[in-house]
């Protein structure tokens, strides 16, 4: 089997640049997800981040989880459960503006680091998608501005964990999906693993790292790539020791972006004489057929949203 992909990033801005990015397109073409090392957030405030995530689920949620556990008899169980996963979660919304003020029982330090993380994996977020941009043979800037609506992108947070499970045979932490939006950024326990991608037909783990930040890809890039890029398969296998931490944070188009394949990446397909195979729409379209439909295959999303497409309006992305 191969390795999973590791990039170094600081690897881009010397002589290993070329070996670097074709790395990263390998990634991006034939696993959807890879582990970025070097990625300049400080280690101390990842440190801080975990500490205080872990401190905050032990003192505010472990307890609501177990309540939750016991009410619904999950303790006890004899036959697999698919309609719920294993896991406690609350979300953050950080663009177009921050609700993080709003949420109960984070104390101030908490919310203070939160917000400063936030900010440094939205800048890696919008050099990834430049490097993308770059391997795609796009105009710096195309990615980001495609993903731009009326008030930018949106961005947010969400903060799990996954407790330890007496029957992880019966229940998943998280059930297989691939994720909606743009280009997702997760700092994930370095001791507790869990996470798996599925490849060529085999669930392979990604593998917990410390200070690395794992990066996929989600059905958006697929549909602006025209399929060059593909959003990936992916769970949460429930463990019988140790509760697994989970920040994930999506950088995602804003809610009234238009969102279709390049037509540059299109035109070189037709060379080809492969066609356009993906469907133009308002994310916010998207995300309400998606909320009914994660756990199910993204490709009837995609032919749902081309049924619709006729009223959709698109005009050239400006990347100046």
């Amino acid at each position: 089997m191969e390795n999973f992909p590791v990039i170094n990033m600081e690897k881009l801005n010397g002589e290993e640049r070329s070996a670097t990015m074709e790395m990263i397109n390998d990634a991006c073409e034939n696993w959807g997800f890879f582990e970025l090392v070097n990625h300049g957030i400080p280690h101390d405030l990842m440190d801080k981040v975990e500490r205080l995530t872990k401190g905050h689920y032990r003192k505010c949620m472990e307890q609501r989880f177990k309540q939750l556990v016991a009410s619904q008899g999950l303790e006890n169980l004899s036959t697999e459960i698919n309609d719920m996963d294993w896991e406690s979660t609350f979300h953050l919304r950080h663009l177009p503006e921050s609700n993080i003020s709003e949420i109960p029982d984070l104390e101030d330090d908490y919310r203070k680091v939160l917000k400063e993380f936030a900010l440094g994996l939205e800048k890696l977020a919008e050099e990834l998608l430049d490097l993308l941009c770059e391997n795609l043979g796009l105009e710096k800037g195309y990615l980001k501005k495609a993903f731009y609506g009326a008030k930018g992108p949106t961005f947010g947070t969400k903060v799990s964990n996954y407790p330890p499970c007496p029957k992880p045979d019966l229940i998943k932490g998280l059930r297989a999906h691939t994720d909606a939006g743009g280009i997702i950024l997760l700092l994930q326990d370095d001791r507790v693993s869990g996470l798996q991608l599925l490849k060529d037909g085999q669930w392979i783990d990604v593998p917990p790292m410390r200070h690395s930040i794992v990066i996929n890809l989600g059905d958006q890039l697929e549909v602006i790539t025209n399929g060059k890029y593909k959003s990936v398969l992916h769970r949460v296998i429930a463990q019988t020791d140790g509760t697994r931490m989970s920040i994930a944070s999506f950088y995602n188009p804003g809610s009234d972006a238009v969102i279709y394949p390049a037509p540059e990446l299109v035109e070189k397909e037709t060379a080809k004489d492969q066609k356009q195979v993906y469907p133009k729409f308002v994310f916010e379209d998207y995300m309400k057929l998606y909320a009914g439909l994660k756990f199910q295959a993204k490709e009837p999303r995609f032919e749902a949203m081309k049924s619709m497409e006729t009223s959709v309006t698109m005009g050239p992305i400006a990347t100046a």
